[in-house]
């Protein structure tokens, strides 16, 4: 991208961001849905702590953008983007763990097990994880039944043991018995990519596109969220702590291979490159509605945070 387009992206990103956080302040209030007894505030307010503590919310502007592509409804994209990004953010808030990564910062912050107890981080999690299918089988999603039953189910495969969460397990073993090349990028495809794929063709579904579409979103979601973590894992090779707002050189401190330990930084560049023309070539179709997507590929790509 040229100065002028990383200005007009991440202006335009950080705009997505802050719609989606204030409709996440919305819908993680102190006060009761129907059907709810009561929200204690203890665990809202850790809840809170895991999701509004800032980030790039890249899930949910992808989710937006893809839903565009087909004149979706905004509301309805905006609600799955937001239940998108409380699966991420669970994620993130149970991978900080003690008996996971063990972290004491995330994007600057004190982790939600430092800032509140191990327990209360564990069900902080839980409650993110619950609510998200809560956000989207709710009948204030506007899309037909179906639709939001369609979504409901792409989220639990992308996020569940055939995805996200067998990516953990796996890369949880992948301390104690080093995966070859395929291994890796099937570790990789899981933990990281199985929800920025969901993030592509949920905006799909959300804008009731046909299956070819569909798939093509999906197959641009795999590219990118494969960059995605080449990028991370170039970053936790040279960036510092402070850059990040986390942790960094984690993963050769625990022995885990990358494609970047397997290959070289420089590798892994060339890689990132392909990835960004391939992930471009699919948007083709789309034309110049597809450009902010494109940029996001780019983003991935080039990031250095």
């Amino acid at each position: 991208m040229t100065i002028d387009s990383d200005i007009m992206f991440e202006t335009f990103l950080r705009m997505r961001a802050e719609t989606v956080e204030t409709r996440l302040r919305q819908l993680l209030g102190e006060s009761p849905l129907s059907g709810e007894i009561a929200r204690p505030g203890h665990l809202m307010a850790a809840m809170r702590h895991g999701v509004l503590n800032g980030g790039k919310r890249l899930r949910p502007f992808l989710v937006l953008e893809s839903a565009a592509l087909f004149d979706a409804d905004g509301e309805a994209a905006l609600r799955v983007a937001t239940a998108l990004e409380c699966v991420h953010c669970y994620s993130l808030i149970h991978d900080d763990l003690p008996a996971m990564d063990d972290d004491d910062l995330r994007r600057g912050q004190p982790t939600v097990h430092k800032a509140f107890d191990e327990a209360t981080a564990i069900l902080a999690g839980d409650g993110l994880l619950t609510f998200a299918f809560d956000i989207i089988a709710d009948e204030a999603t506007p899309l037909p039944a179906d639709r939001r039953a369609a979504l409901v189910l792409a989220l639990a495969r992308a996020a569940g043991p055939g995805g996200m969460v067998g990516g953990q397990a796996l890369d949880l073993d992948a301390e104690h018995n080093k995966p070859d090349e395929t291994g890796i990028i099937k570790l990789q495809a899981m933990k990281t990519g199985a929800l920025i794929r969901f993030a592509c063709e949920a905006g799909a579904i959300v804008g009731g596109a046909s299956a070819d579409e569909r798939e093509r979103l999906a197959e641009f979601g795999s590219a990118i969220g494969l960059a995605f973590q080449l990028a991370d894992d170039l970053l936790d090779l040279t960036a510092d702590a402070e850059t990040m707002g986390k942790a960094t050189g984690k993963d050769a401190a625990a022995g885990k291979a990358t494609l970047v330990s397997l290959h070289g930084p420089n590798w892994a560049r060339s890689q990132l490159v392909g990835l960004v023309n391939q992930a471009h070539d699919l948007l083709e179709p789309f034309g110049e509605r597809a450009i902010m997507l494109k940029a996001a590929a780019s983003f991935v790509a080039e990031r250095n945070s």
